[in-house]
């Protein structure tokens, strides 16, 4: 499936960053296994603490504070601030409990995801937050793929103008 990912990223003239917390950089270390897709990967951006989210991704204090770090609101700042801080024109952030204990009420297993693309001057964000099961590398490994998997998704309903979602 990633190999897949890489041809349409390839096809499409995609350049990708990453912003990830709960996975850790998984999105970027499943791009690296396969051949060639260092040139479609700008950068990619870990960031576990709020201090790191809001210094290197711009994510704003209120938000954290008012929806969680395990939001589709924080996922997006995140997303947006890796897009804007790169010449990349996609970026797909994480941010979740990887863990096997719930926080503040969220369960644990919980990933909030964004997709964000910028395509002839246009910004959109897509969004979506999903449970997860099993150990803690199981549910990096888990949503890794599916950040990458949604890629081309909403990729199409971009270009379609097939929105919002």
């Amino acid at each position: 499936m990633v190999e897949d990912v890489v041809a349409y990223l390839r096809q499409h003239s995609l350049l990708l960053a990453t912003a990830e917390s709960c996975t850790a950089g998984r999105i970027v270390a499943l791009l690296a296994e396969v051949p060639g897709s260092g040139a479609l990967v700008e950068c990619g951006y870990v960031v576990y603490s709020p201090e790191a989210k809001q210094r290197l991704l711009g994510v704003k204090r209120e938000t954290i504070d008012t929806f969680n770090l395990t939001s589709v609101e924080v996922a997006t700042e995140m997303a947006l601030g890796a897009l804007r801080d790169s010449p990349a024109n996609i970026a797909v952030a994480t941010t979740g409990l990887c863990g096997t204990e719930d926080v503040d009420g969220i369960p644990a297993g919980t990933v909030c995801f964004a997709w964000a693309f910028i395509l002839g001057g246009r910004e959109q964000v897509f969004t979506r937050r999903e449970k997860f099961s099993g150990d803690r590398e199981a549910l990096q490994h888990q949503a890794a793929l599916h950040a990458l998997g949604l890629v081309p998704f909403f990729h199409q309903r971009m270009v379609s103008g097939d929105l919002p979602m």
